[in-house]
């Protein structure tokens, strides 16, 4: 499982466990499943998709500007 934190300029938008994070990148979209390399990707505008949640249910939040993405030890921070 990963350990996904959805941070606004504002606030954390939502905290938990999942299987999947899909997000909209500057050169495509990038996905991440358990054990993904380390890595940090800049976002653009679009929806961050969190599949496979601990409580049975998806996810979707929407990007109205440009993020980043980061991966390590399976936390995925957005």
């Amino acid at each position: 499982m990963l350990d996904v934190e959805i941070v606004s300029q504002r606030e954390l938008a939502w905290r938990g466990n999942a299987e999947s994070v899909t997000a909209p990148g500057t050169e495509g979209s990038v996905g991440i499943l358990t054990d993904h390399t380390p890595l940090v990707a800049l976002l653009t505008e679009g929806n961050v998709e969190v599949r496979g949640c601990e409580d049975g249910r998806d996810r979707s939040f929407t990007m109205s500007g440009s993020g980043f993405l980061t991966v390590t030890a399976n936390q995925v921070i957005v």
